[in-house]
């Protein structure tokens, strides 16, 4: 039966939002396994030249640890590699989407909320969802995603807001699409506990960043998609401090634009490390709001270092 399907997920967590428009929001996690894109050129000494990459994860024995908290963070290539590559499949949680649900609020437990709910009861204050990876708009995902709202909705333990961390490749699914936009003739199916918005945290990769190529990376019509379901979303770069990455993403926001995504923009130094991205980050934050953009750091970084799980 598909409510028996088991998804594949690399972490659940409690945190709060460290980047863009929710930093520093406390935050429940489900990170999936499995994404559509690599991004080997992160952190290269030229992203644009695969021939010139380190990629430490390649070379990392994936044997040698029995925890996606024990395994490095890298300095070069993408930051999360271990949600798909496939040598760290074995470190992967594997769950139906209510079991997942129950681990989620099981990750909100402490002393002082030990039900775990989203609407704290020492601040009445409602706790946010994201979903992130990997790629948490792929078709299993989306799937796997709804099914776990509708849970919290029928637990009546919602959260305030529900983020996908995307880099907006993915269509949506209409099953998707239909549980976010139920037809006003099926409002008594909807349980009025379903109040949270959805926000999308869109961060498109640049060739002259992540080495992933414009055609395949860049897909500003599936993104309108998303601005046409929700209001609520914002577009984060990563970038360094060389021009050509700056006229890049000159270029690409005017394709978001000419597609009516006017979601705001938000600026993020590059780095997966502390001090990578300290290295660049007042450089890169005065191009950026020179320019009127927003500036993102990576808060969770700042509090708890380079670790995995935060």
């Amino acid at each position: 039966m598909m409510k028996d399907k088991k998804y594949y997920y690399s972490e659940i967590f409690n945190s709060i939002q460290g980047e863009g428009t929710y930093a520093g929001v406390h935050t429940l996690w489900l990170r999936y396994f499995l994404c559509n894109l690599q991004c080997d050129g992160f952190g290269q000494i030229d992203p644009t030249n695969s021939e010139t990459y380190e990629l430490p994860y390649a070379d990392f024995d994936a044997m040698s640890v029995n925890r996606v908290e024990d395994l490095p963070v890298w300095s070069k290539g993408c930051d999360s590699s271990y949600t798909w590559s496939k040598k760290f499949k074995h470190l992967m949680g594997q769950a139906t989407p209510q079991t997942i649900a129950t681990k989620i609020i099981e990750a909100n437990k402490n002393l002082h909320n030990p039900s775990g709910l989203f609407l704290h009861p020492v601040s009445n204050q409602r706790s946010h969802m994201c979903f992130t990876g990997g790629e948490p708009l792929m078709p299993h995902a989306q799937k796997c995603s709804i099914d776990i709202l509708q849970y919290f909705v029928n637990s009546k333990n919602t959260p305030g807001s529900v983020t996908f961390e995307t880099n907006g490749t993915q269509k949506l699914t209409e099953e998707f699409k239909y549980w976010w936009k139920i037809p006003n003739d099926d409002l008594e199916q909807l349980d009025k506990t379903r109040n949270f918005e959805l926000f999308f945290s869109l961060s498109p990769k640049l060739w002259t960043v992540a080495g992933e190529k414009r055609e395949k990376a860049i897909q500003p019509e599936i993104v309108a998609e998303y601005r046409e379901l929700s209001s609520r979303g914002h577009l984060k770069f990563v970038l360094g401090s060389e021009q050509r990455q700056w006229d890049e993403l000159d270029e690409v926001i005017k394709l978001f634009r000419a597609e009516g995504v006017d979601y705001p923009v938000f600026i993020m130094p590059v780095g997966a490390r502390e001090e990578e991205q300290t290295a660049t980050a007042g450089e890169v934050a005065k191009m950026a709001f020179d320019r009127g953009y927003n500036v993102s750091g990576r808060m969770h970084v700042y509090l708890f270092g380079n670790a995995i799980g935060t």
